[in-house]
């Protein structure tokens, strides 16, 4: 399926967020002296249910303004490898979710409630699967710990919500550096930017329990170190740093340090990952680079075989011949592909698109009718399913489909979006401002949803259940917007 990032920004009112990843600078607030604190803290400054609260809305404003990706392969792929290490994390109390951002910087934020953003440009620059696990499962370890919290509850200043709300730029900066800062230079710059200062023993502390989350999740120990190198690599070659360093600074004794935890675990040789190499293919050659030089580029890789596995260049030249309209040469690829490899959720889903593009719907949908009834509630196959049946015409089981599919995942924009096309066809002006409400929702709009539901409710006709459930949802998301403003 094709979806491409948002490219918009704005700064909500209720983005309440504070990320782990940001600039960096010397404050007079943070204790250097401090050792690192072990365990799940500061709940008396700022209590589980409230942080998942708040993550919550945060990330309803980060759908709605920054250039998150919508894209169901790289999201089963980066959630998969998130809770590969999420597992093996100690003080989890709340489930993690994971989420591209459309940005070429070597980066990766987390903020509450266990939402971790992950940057284009970091997979792209990751030599292989375990440098990429070793960032988030740093990541991971700063919202196991929470570091956030312990760091409100040092410094001793304002109330822990008044201080969330008011570094609403800081948010933005890790996924648009640009708008971030303006935001933040608009408002309260200087308090801001003192309240997100990473305490050292803080990041000594996420480098140590991330590594051996590394470890005991089967990935490269060392990959944490060969990272850092990398990042080393790209400063010396800029005269800006990268945006990962700059939020952690990196000294010779943090190299270090990763070196010797890395050398407390057994070395191990790990294969190379077909799944990291064509999630990074997917990437470079849908959102890093434009479509012209992605077919160059991958041409030039696969005439010279400068690859690290042959699949993963090819997939990637087959959606560069896609995105230019190449369909003919994209589907030659993609079946020798899938050929050898019946199963792989990154073929099939290149494989729809190049039935819808070639009008052959009806082949989409016999294709993926196998793979989907052994995993019904997979995002890749259920929701490229209905959308080749909206595009099939067959509007009525791609809503059935869509329903049950979100059942498992509620928060997942384009299901919405394929649900709202879907009832639109079917001429369901009930269930189309039903789900457009929905979808509002998920970006934090609450007045524009009840709104929607309004208009929903004047289609209802004689049915009073339907009647029931849409004043019920309207009072709801009331009463969850009016629980936001108290906030």
């Amino acid at each position: 399926m094709r979806y491409l990032a948002r490219n918009g920004m704005k700064l909500g009112l209720f983005l309440l967020a504070m990320s782990f990843s940001v600039i960096a600078q010397e404050s007079k607030f943070n204790d250097r002296n401090a050792l690192p604190e072990i365990g799940v803290v500061a709940s008396d400054v700022l209590s589980l249910d409230k942080e998942m609260l708040i993550g919550d809305a945060v990330m309803r404003q980060m759908r709605g303004g920054a250039p998150v990706i919508g894209d169901p392969v790289l999201d089963e792929y980066l959630q998969d490898l998130g809770n590969r290490l999420v597992i093996e994390a100690e003080n989890t109390k709340f489930p993690f979710e994971f989420f591209w951002v459309n940005n070429d910087a070597i980066n990766a934020f987390a903020f509450y409630g266990g939402h971790i953003g992950v940057h284009t440009g970091l997979i792209h620059n990751a030599k292989n699967e375990s440098e990429l696990a070793s960032v988030l499962a740093h990541e991971i370890s700063h919202v196991t710990q929470r570091h956030l919290a312990r760091h409100i509850q040092a410094q001793q200043r304002a109330a822990p919500i008044a201080i969330a709300s008011m570094l609403g730029g800081v948010l933005l900066a890790m996924a648009d550096p640009q708008a971030g800062m303006a935001a933040i230079s608009a408002g309260q710059a200087t308090s801001a930017q003192m309240s997100i200062d990473y305490t050292r023993s803080n990041e000594q502390e996420a480098d140590r329990i991330g590594i051996g989350m590394l470890a005991r999740a089967g990935f490269d120990p060392e990959a944490a170190a060969t990272f850092f190198q990398t990042l080393t690599a790209q400063y010396r070659m800029v005269s800006r740093p990268p945006a990962r360093l700059m939020s952690h600074p990196l000294t010779e004794t943090r190299v270090a340090d990763a070196r010797a935890r890395a050398r407390d675990f057994p070395r191990v040789h790990i294969r190379e990952s077909l799944s990291f190499h064509l999630a990074k293919a997917r990437v470079m050659s849908r959102y890093t680079f434009d479509k012209n030089y992605s077919l160059d580029y991958y041409q030039d890789v696969v005439r010279k075989k400068d690859y690290v596995m042959k699949e993963a260049a090819e997939y990637g030249l087959a959606l560069a011949y896609l995105r230019n309209e190449k369909v003919v040469e994209a589907k030659e690829i993609i079946d020798t592909l899938l050929a050898a490899n019946p199963e792989n959720l990154f073929y099939l889903d290149a494989a729809t698109d190049i039935s819808l593009a070639q009008h052959k719907a009806d082949e989409a949908v016999a294709r993926l009718k196998p793979h989907l009834a052994r995993t019904p509630r997979n995002q890749v196959l259920a929701l490229n399913q209905a959308n080749a049946m909206i595009a099939a015409g067959d509007n009525d089981d791609a809503i059935i489909i869509l329903k049950d599919f979100l059942l498992v995942h509620p928060d997942y924009e384009i299901a919405y979006q394929l649900l709202t096309e879907a009832y639109k066809n079917e001429k369901d002006f009930q269930g189309m401002h039903q789900s457009k409400a929905e979808l509002m929702v998920l970006n934090g709009a609450y007045k524009p949803a009840i709104d929607e539901l309004q208009f929903a409710y004047n289609f209802t006709a004689d049915k009073h259940l339907a009647k029931q459930r849409i004043r019920a949802r309207i009072k709801q998301l009331r009463e969850q917007q009016e629980r936001l403003e108290r906030l």
